[in-house]
């Protein structure tokens, strides 16, 4: 049952006054909950337990942490039915994703469950002493990682489940042991605190500390301010906006202690066309793109939103063959009012811009929060002089560059910002002849796609999501994956500890059996001498 109210720790409370609701884009209507926003006491008591509890939470066994994990796993899906339906009204989302969307979630945990099982993932590193040494003795040496403290996550518009309450985020830093308190966003707050009672049931029943975890509603910004600036904070993950985070990441920033902000903030993807290619498959791809730019009303922060070709009769057919295939699609429902509103409002400024042609527009009547998609195109110097064309629009628009010649189309890619993913298709090889372009894509982003598109993020040990900024504010992280854990911990060494005193990782009889890089040799083996 969904009360509107904020979780702090395991309590719920309202004692504030501004209140707020959730609105369903498919009937554009309000939905019936009144959600009360948290206030700078709710605020405070909610950062306090936290900090409470991460002086126990961060001394719980990787095992009793995984069970911790596959509860949360089961109680979500212990909300059946209750879950799925509030996530489609308050997101206009289809059934099949909200359920895609809720499997994912549940592997994720469960992903991270199996790693700190396990144990491996500290990375313990011990250099043993040696004592008779010369000029020097050497002293015993052992590091492994160690959690920050307590995590605010900002839920993501544009992913209800799994960039959001219980997502990669909360799941890598409730693996890490940081206790986690979630800003959740306020265009399916009802998800969220479905999702919240869900990991409080799950932290009773497996023992974990009061404070672990707790859920804030927010209508503005206010909340989130306060969250990121509260000395007792560690460490901030968010999704959205490159405005939004780097807001956080400056406020971070300005505090007496900086904490570090790991914020994904979106891309444009770029995608290069290369000429054989598009002779040789141009109908098939055409298909391929249309429906990756429409897919999921183009809000996913891999959508191809440049797609870059060199200049001649294959890539003019390209594009018109792509006009004419995207406008056959069915246009569908996005996230919010307000998200429409900024994508009519980017798309109009982006195809103001002077030199940019309208390949095709969908121009029928559509309801209300339905969006009409747009395929554009421009000179290869246009789009370098005029930065505002390589800026994302979010939703189903992508604008295709006809590049001069070879030069150019590296140049161009070269002058982009941090993207997510670049994508190059191409004949067998024919990438080969491409080296400087595959190379100048290859330092704007975090992943680069051979023959495929970027839409579409597997959650495995192997992904990057992430990328040079504004892609994501460190680069050196994925969002995506067990190694999302490594944002949300510290390197810590202990020199010439007693063998008794130190934690089970790094003893010498290696009690839980993980591996270790002992000596710079991975071993499992105890340590005898």
């Amino acid at each position: 049952m969904i009360t509107g109210k904020n979780y702090i720790g395991n309590q719920l409370s309202n004692s504030g006054t501004i209140t707020y609701k959730t609105f369903n884009p498919e009937l554009n209507q309000e939905n019936e909950t009144i959600f009360t926003e948290a206030t700078s006491d709710e605020i405070n008591n909610a950062v306090n337990l936290a900090s409470e509890a991460f002086k126990t939470y961060k001394t719980i066994s990787g095992k009793k942490k995984a069970e911790f994990l596959n509860a949360i796993a089961d109680e979500i899906l212990a909300l059946d039915d209750e879950l799925i339906k509030t996530y489609c009204s308050e997101s206009g989302l289809p059934e099949g994703r909200a359920k895609g969307e809720r499997g994912r979630t549940v592997f994720q945990l469960r992903s991270f469950a199996d790693l700190v099982s396990e144990g491996s993932w500290v990375d313990a590193t011990i250099d043993t002493a040696i004592p008779d040494r010369e000029p020097l003795p050497k002293s015993d040496i052992r590091k492994l990682n160690i959690p920050l403290g307590p995590v605010v996550v900002f839920g993501a518009s544009n992913f209800p489940l799994a960039y959001s309450t219980a997502g990669g985020d909360t799941a890598a830093a409730l693996a890490a042991g940081c206790p986690v308190i979630v800003k959740s966003h306020p265009m399916h707050a009802g998800t969220g605190e479905l999702i919240a009672s869900a990991i409080i049931k799950a932290a009773e029943k497996t023992g974990m500390p009061n404070g672990v975890f707790s859920n804030l509603n927010s209508s503005g910004i206010e909340v989130g301010q306060q969250l990121v600036s509260h000395p007792k904070v560690k460490a901030v993950g968010f999704t959205g906006s490159i405005r939004g985070g780097r807001a956080l990441l400056d406020l971070a920033a300005k505090r007496e202690e900086p904490i570090p902000v790991f914020a994904e903030m979106g891309s444009i993807n770029p995608v290069i066309m290369l000429p054989k290619a598009l002779k040789n498959r141009a109908d098939n791809l055409t298909t391929i793109y249309a429906n990756s730019i429409t897919l999921g009303t183009g809000q996913f922060c891999t959508n191809p939103g440049l797609i870059l070709g060199l200049k001649g009769e294959s890539l003019t057919n390209f594009i018109n063959s792509l006009g004419h295939k995207i406008v056959e699609i069915n246009p569908s429902c996005m996230l919010h009012p307000n998200i429409i509103g900024a994508y009519e409002n980017n798309k109009a400024k982006a195809v103001s811009q002077q030199g940019i042609t309208i390949v095709a527009n969908y121009a029928k009547e559509v309801q209300a929060n339905y969006a009409s998609q747009i395929v554009t195109t421009v000179e290869g110097k246009t789009f370098l002089e005029n930065p505002t064309l390589h800026q994302e629009v979010f939703g189903p628009y992508s604008i295709v560059v006809q590049c001069e010649n070879k030069e150019q189309l590296e140049e161009i890619i070269s002058s982009l910002e941090g993207q997510l993913t670049g994508t190059v298709i191409a004949d067998e090889n024919e990438a080969a002849n491409y080296p400087t372009v595959i190379a100048a894509l290859q330092n704007r982003v975090g992943r680069i796609i051979f023959n495929g598109v970027p839409t579409g993020v597997e959650v495995c040990p192997s992904m990057v999501h992430g990328g040079p900024y504004p892609a994501s504010t460190d680069s050196r992280f994925t969002a995506v994956g067990v190694n999302s854990i490594k944002r949300w911990v510290r390197p810590f060494s202990y020199q010439d500890w007693p063998n008794n005193l130190l934690p089970d990782e790094l003893k010498n009889e290696n009690p839980l059996q993980i591996l270790r890089s002992v000596n710079n040799a991975f071993t499992k083996e105890q340590i005898t001498h």
